[in-house]
């Protein structure tokens, strides 16, 4: 049989490379060696560099994104698995240039990448398929914040956060006015756009969505229980939080989770794996976020919610790989 060769693309140029990695490491360990070739590929900004077993550095040449070895040979990839959390592979830069250069990668195109990398964007798009979010106010770098205004409409406590970042970096809850402005400061740190959203008093569930064999299916859902303030960066790579899955919800709540958590995945047109965040209150999911490039070690919510579900990682990353392949390029 003719083995194909697939590139484990992980790192990416944001603080989120050290979870890619982690994650990139679970899928190099999990692809099934029977069926595939399995390599290291990591993207840093400063080098593109192909990993040997050895691991012994090789450059990617971006022209292709092929290697040429010691041995004058050249490999080249039929897959890129993409796991690279945050910028380029999860805003659809990566995407797009994998398109150009016809390059099959598993996951979502460019486009869902790039949207649901813009947090305004997908609720904006979100809310015409009847899904609910916070309300929030939109502001860009250098535009008058007007504190009394944005408290009037929004009320304390609030969330401000980056429009695009992942990880909940920059993300600040705020209960007083006069900290508003410092939590901006934060938050402009990671963009140039940011949200400040109304506190949604409630319970958080982390949903796992996947085309899995032809078909939409909800992996889990897990209730958060941070021990910070919110399920920040601390509480979802440093142990600070209790994730219990599946979530203490009654049977109509979860049916009414999975059905709009699908109805998120399928009306943007997504693929391969996502993770979605959303705030219950009072049996009524409301969307925060989605993922296109979820956390993936093996502390992380989507490998725990496959488990459960009775889908092994090698299957899990395996149907990824089947999809990619049997992609048209454009």
């Amino acid at each position: 049989m003719n083995k194909k060769n697939v590139a484990v693309v992980m790192g990416g140029y944001s603080d989120e490379y050290v979870v890619s990695l982690k994650s990139g490491q679970l899928i190099y360990d999990s692809l099934d060696r029977n069926l595939y070739n399995v390599y290291k590929v990591v993207i840093l900004k400063n080098e593109w560099y192909f990993l040997d077993e050895n691991d012994k550095k090789y450059s990617i040449n971006k022209g292709d994104f092929s290697v040429a070895l010691d041995n004058n040979e050249t490999l080249q990839f039929d897959v890129c698995f993409n796991i690279i959390h945050g910028t380029p592979g999860e805003n659809g830069i990566l995407q797009a240039y994998w398109d150009a250069i016809g390059q099959k990668y598993t996951g979502c195109d460019f486009y869902q990448s790039a949207l649901t990398f813009n947090k305004k964007d997908t609720l904006a798009v979100l809310s015409k398929y009847g899904i609910p979010s916070a309300k929030s106010v939109y502001l860009r770098k250098g535009e008058e914040i007007n504190v009394d205004e944005i408290i009037e409409n929004l009320g304390l406590p609030v969330f401000v956060k980056p429009n695009q970042s992942g990880s909940s970096l920059g993300i600040s809850k705020v209960k007083e006015k006069s900290k508003l402005i410092a939590a901006t400061e934060i938050a402009f740190k990671e963009d140039d756009e940011i949200l400040i959203e109304s506190f949604l008093d409630g319970m958080e569930v982390s949903v796992g969505v996947i085309d899995f064999k032809g078909e939409t299916i909800v992996l889990g859902i897990t209730e958060i229980v941070p021990q910070n303030e919110f399920f920040d960066y601390e509480a979802k790579y440093e142990g600070a939080s209790e994730e219990i899955t599946p979530a203490r919800i009654d049977d109509e709540t979860r049916l009414r989770v999975e059905e709009i958590a699908k109805r998120a995945y399928n009306s943007l047109g997504m693929s391969g794996f996502s993770r979605s965040e959303y705030i219950l209150m009072n049996g009524i999911p409301y969307m925060l976020e989605m993922n296109t490039n979820p956390g993936f070690s093996p502390a992380s919510i989507l490998p725990q919610q496959a488990k459960i579900y009775g889908i092994s990682i090698t299957d899990l990353c395996g149907n990824e790989v089947e999809k990619a392949l049997a992609k048209n390029l454009k």
